[in-house]
């Protein structure tokens, strides 16, 4: 199997052009090219495919094998390999996702190649049914889409066979205060006072398999500088601590502007880099900014 390595400011993927290569079994081959000690290395697998009704079709599996809606970063690249390999050269570019049909404009640079990718990501779910999120597992709080869930160890899914990391929150639940946003994919926004101090690898198992989200969700924290600047880590559903997360930026530009934190328009900083995202009142879409980019191809012969 041929396979390009990509990455939209470190949310790397590995990438397969499905218009050359079939893949029998995407579920089990991402979690084997995912692992970066056995494998290629990588947050999931990206199949780009043809589609009857886009340019492209998009399908992303995470690491863990399952198979997800969208992946603002991955998308990105998806458009870039479509236009650099000539799968199709329409720019404006339309690419079919879990999520429906997205339009992404290309900035292509001297050398023929895209560099950068603006995509329209589409109109916030707020509806917490659509999202979805359990209404009965959360409680509302007086600020409109502000609610609060309670974490714990004992509620940890791996509590028994990692002990070692689920520690300190003890038994009694902690409870934090969250905006939730669906771009497609369920997204859940807590903001803090200092977001290197978050303990990423302890509590964001806790948020994703909460029973409060049937059918788990990503999890940001986030950090406000200015109305215009932010700083955000993420754990990703089926994935864990990423470098950036696409459509959790979008969902943070959505909860700063629900939370009267933030503009409508808004630097983001997440470790891999920055996305640039405005959610524009004249369609109510979001609309994100940044770089795709190439690392190496290969074949796997696993």
């Amino acid at each position: 199997m041929r396979f390009t390595k990509m990455h939209g400011i470190g949310n790397d993927y590995v990438y397969v052009n499905g218009f050359e290569e079939t893949v029998a079994d995407p579920a089990g081959v991402a979690q084997k090219i995912s692992d970066r000690h056995t494998g290629i290395g990588g947050d999931g697998l990206i199949l780009v495919l043809p589609s009857d009704k886009a340019d492209v079709r998009m399908r992303m599996f995470n690491a863990d094998g399952s198979e997800a809606e969208m992946c603002g970063n991955g998308v990105r690249c998806v458009a870039k390999l479509a236009y650099d390999r000539g799968l199709s050269k329409a720019n404006p570019m339309k690419v079919e996702t879990g999520r429906g049909v997205l339009t992404l404009r290309l900035q292509v640079g001297g050398d023929g190649k895209v560099e950068q990718v603006e995509v329209n990501m589409g109109e916030p779910i707020l509806d917490l049914a659509k999202i979805p999120v359990n209404p009965e597992k959360v409680s509302a709080q007086k600020q409109p889409h502000v609610y609060s869930l309670g974490l714990s160890d004992h509620n940890a899914p791996d509590a028994d066979a990692r002990p070692e990391v689920h520690r300190g929150l003890g038994q009694r639940p902690t409870l934090v205060e969250a905006t939730f946003v669906s771009m497609g994919n369920p997204h859940a926004v807590i903001y803090v006072d200092d977001v290197k101090s978050v303990p990423l690898e302890r509590v964001g198992p806790l948020v994703e398999h909460h029973v409060a989200f049937p059918r788990r969700i990503n999890a940001h924290w986030v950090q406000v500088h200015s109305p215009t600047e932010v700083t955000m880590r993420t754990w990703e559903r089926g994935s864990g601590i990423t470098q950036a997360c696409g459509t959790g930026a979008c969902a943070v530009a959505v909860a700063g502007v629900l939370t009267g934190r933030t503009s409508r328009n808004v630097l983001a900083h997440l470790p891999g880099g920055d996305l640039r995202l405005e959610w524009r009142e004249s369609d109510n879409s979001v609309y994100m900014t940044g770089s795709a980019t190439e690392v190496f191809t290969g074949e796997w012969n696993g």
